[in-house]
């Protein structure tokens, strides 16, 4: 008999799932959308629904030892999302307690991010290291940070939000009811808010006129630098900057042998990630300067966070 963890990555659009064995092989996965419930008893039945699905087309004896969740806000001490704003569940949802009536198994709950850097050190790059910096470059931006092998959570179980640092106080108005979050700017998101104020200042010809934007993606900016789209070009430096300059600031916290990017926006590859290092090491402490890469997560192609969100049941 096979045993296996749950792991759910609860995004603002949709939620990822998987079955993965204790070898971190996602042996089945699927997902539905999180942004067409408002009432988290509904997303729970639905889901619960999704995983019933799922477990119920594999074909070999298993047993279910856990489910590991990673959200948005996510408290690893009291199992609860709160005040995630990008959700639409206002408030803390004591998402564990709520989530035992359909499973009966132990159940973890922590950041997104913190899930993805979790995935990160069991199955990915950081395999071999101590300290490192996992940046989720999705629709928000996530991060997290671990020293000496273990995750940092702070005192409330709420550290490492990086993308909540600042970037302008008198800048983008972010989610969260503050202005200017490194997130509004460094972000798919943020890349997308970038170009349209472009569009909307200059006359510069760019295949991303073509685009509503409402339907404007950040892979449309990408496919736009591949063909050397000035706007789109530009976007991707100006994100690159800012990414840089902060990450840089990071550095002087923590000090990581590392910092993984992951996540859609990262998908973009050296469009993001030569810009990104070419101004952190503009902008690093020279007594760092040489000593952290910024790579590409190695669990691009795989799901990094539904990893992570089983790894928490082995971890915990």
């Amino acid at each position: 008999m096979i045993k296996i963890v749950i792991g759910i990555d609860i995004g603002g659009t949709n939620t990822v799932f998987g079955a993965v064995n204790l070898e971190g092989d996602i042996l089945i996965e699927s997902s539905m959308p999180t942004n067409l419930y408002d009432n988290i008893n509904d997303y729970l039945n639905h889901l619960s629904k999704a995983i019933d699905s799922v477990l119920n087309s594999i074909s070999f004896n298993y047993k279910l030892i856990g489910i590991g969740i990673g959200a948005p806000n996510g408290n690893i001490y009291k199992g609860t999302i709160e005040y995630a704003p990008n959700l639409k569940w206002r408030g803390s949802v004591d998402f564990v307690k709520l989530f035992k009536k359909y499973y009966n198994v132990p159940m973890a709950l922590t950041n997104d991010a913190n899930a993805a850097a979790l995935g990160e050190m069991m199955y990915g790059g950081a395999k071999n290291m101590k300290n490192f910096i996992e940046v989720t470059l999705g629709t928000g931006l996530g991060s997290g940070f671990v020293v000496n092998k273990k995750i940092i959570y702070g005192h409330n179980g709420f550290a490492g939000e990086l993308g909540h640092i600042s970037v302008d106080i008198d800048g983008r108005l972010c989610a969260c009811g503050r202005k200017g979050c490194l997130e509004t700017y460094a972000s798919a998101s943020g890349i997308k808010r970038t170009v349209l104020y472009e569009l909307r200042k200059s006359n510069k010809n760019s295949l991303l006129r073509n685009i509503k934007a409402e339907n404007l993606r950040s892979k449309d900016i990408y496919i736009a630098a591949t063909k050397n789209d000035k706007i789109a070009l530009n976007a991707f430096d100006f994100t690159g900057k800012i990414l840089g300059l902060k990450l840089a600031d990071a550095v002087a916290i923590t000090e990581p042998e590392a910092i993984f990017l992951f996540g859609g926006l990262a998908l973009s590859g050296d469009y993001i990630l030569k810009p990104t290092l070419k101004y952190f090491e503009k902008f690093l402490l020279p007594i760092y300067k040489g000593q952290v890469n910024i790579l590409l997560s190695e669990l691009n192609n795989r799901n990094a966070a539904v990893l992570g969100a089983a790894a928490l049941i082995l971890t915990h």
